[in-house]
């Protein structure tokens, strides 16, 4: 039985879409009588920046690294347990209804993408720029495939990480520099790195 992400996928947008969401990612793993249906979702461009004018305004209840300064509102996802649960309700039903995840038994989870989200698309390199990122690359760049640093430019085909602004690998500290610059293409796997 094929599953067909692409569908699951443009059907989890519109219903994030419909409650102010935006889907992150989704994955679908698992064996027959243990499948899980990932979502991961956070809130849209217009639910974070009601978000920030909440955090200007001193509003009460938010986390407290928010309101200290010390975590962005990019950085936070902004989708609460209820969203998640809203989200679930009406996209499970919609699911069933299609049949899009044939077979009889699968698990849906949906979730915010967490601090240590992972980047995937030209979009959150540019978003994030400013956050601290581990970076893994396809092949080695100055002798190493793992970076980690600031995120302080993105260019049409890459990205350029400030080494100085975290620790580095063995390999890393050997290449004695300050900078790396990584092309897009090779980048296997990114994420950010939470500064708590």
């Amino acid at each position: 039985m094929a599953v067909g992400l692409d569908e699951i996928r443009a059907a989890a947008v519109r219903v994030a879409a419909s409650h102010g969401l935006d889907v992150v990612d989704l994955e679908f793993t698992g064996a027959v009588k243990e499948r899980i249906l990932r979502v991961f979702l956070e809130k849209n461009a217009e639910g974070r920046a009601q978000l920030k004018a909440r955090v200007e305004a001193g509003a009460e209840g938010l986390p407290e690294r928010l309101a200290e300064g010390r975590l962005s509102i990019e950085q936070l996802s902004g989708v609460t347990h209820e969203d998640c649960a809203a989200f679930s309700r009406d996209f499970g039903v919609l699911l069933d209804v299609e049949d899009l995840v044939p077979g009889e038994s699968y698990t849906l989870e949906a979730s915010s993408p967490g601090l240590d989200r992972k980047l995937s698309r030209a979009e959150d390199f540019e978003r994030f720029k400013g956050c601290l990122v581990k970076v893994q690359t396809f092949t080695p760049v100055r002798n190493n495939r793992h970076w980690q640093g600031r995120l302080i430019a993105r260019s049409p085909d890459g990205i350029t990480l400030d080494l100085t602004a975290a620790k580095q690998n063995s390999k890393g500290r050997k290449a004695g520099v300050d900078t790396v610059a990584i092309a897009l293409s090779n980048i296997e796997r990114a994420q950010l790195a939470p500064e708590i």
